[in-house]
C-alpha cells in the first residue's frame, strides 16, 4: 500500500513509547508532507545524538564527555547522592526542586524476571563511589512501583552496610491533589507514609 520507504519510516517511528500504528502513520505524513526541512534536522541530531552520546562515567547520565556537567561541576555537593531510575528524572529534578547534590541513574530497576539484576543497573560501580567516602547521604528517588521499591530497598542496603544516611523522597497524593481522584496506591502509601502534623 505505502511505498516501501514510507512503510520503513512508519516502522522506525513506532520504537517510540506510545507511538503506536496510527500516531507513526501521522507523523510520518506530517514530516513528509509539511516539514521536510524539520525531519532532516531530526534525522541529522538522531545521528549525531546515537554516534557521539555516552554514559558518564561516575553517574552515567546521558553526556557529551567522560563526565557529565553536573557531575564535572564543582558547585554541587557530594556529600549528596540521588538514584534515580532514567536520565529525564535528572532532568525534572534539576528544573523542578533546589537539589544541589549529585546523582546515580540506574537506567531500569531490578527486575529478575526480565534478566535485570545488580549487574545491568551498575551497582557495582555505585558501589565503588560509596567506598570513596565523600557520600554521606543517599536519597532514594525511585519510582513508586513493586520494582521501584525493591530496588531502593537493596540500594538502601548496600548504603547501610557502609553507615551511610538513606532516605526516600516522599510519596502521596499531590499538592493541589482531590482525594477523589487519586488512585488506590497512591492513597495508600499516603497514609502508610504519614508523618506528624506541626
Amino acid at each position: 500500500m505505502y511505498s516501501k520507504r514510507v512503510e520503513r519510516l512508519i516502522q522506525a517511528l513506532r520504537c517510540m513509547p506510545g507511538v503506536g500504528p496510527k500516531s507513526a502513520q501521522r507523523i510520518a505524513f506530517h514530516l513528509l508532507e509539511r516539514d521536510r526541512e524539520g525531519a532532516r534536522e531530526m534525522a541529522e541530531a538522531l545521528v549525531d545524538a546515537c554516534e557521539n552520546v555516552r554514559h558518564c562515567e561516575r553517574c552515567r547520565m546521558l553526556s557529551d564527555d567522560a563526565l557529565c556537567g553536573i557531575c564535572a561541576s564543582s558547585s554541587r555537593d557530594a556529600a549528596l547522592m540521588c538514584v534515580v531510575e532514567s536520565p529525564a528524572e535528572v532532568m525534572a529534578i534539576e528544573q523542578y526542586t533546589g537539589y544541589r547534590g549529585l546523582y546515580f541513574v540506574l537506567m531500569g530497576r531490578l527486575s529478575p524476571l526480565d534478566g535485570i539484576g545488580p549487574e545491568e543497573l551498575g551497582l557495582d560501580r555505585f558501589e565503588q563511589r560509596l567506598e570513596e567516602g565523600e557520600v554521606k547521604e543517599v536519597i532514594l528517588a525511585t519510582n513508586p512501583t513493586v520494582e521501584g521499591e525493591a530496588t531502593a530497598h537493596y540500594i538502601g542496603e548496600l548504603a547501610r552496610e557502609r553507615d551511610i544516611r538513606v532516605t526516600r523522597i516522599a510519596h502521596g497524593v499531590p499538592l493541589g491533589g482531590e482525594l477523589e481522584y487519586v488512585d488506590a496506591g497512591t492513597l495508600s502509601h499516603a497514609f502508610s507514609g504519614r508523618i506528624d502534623f506541626r
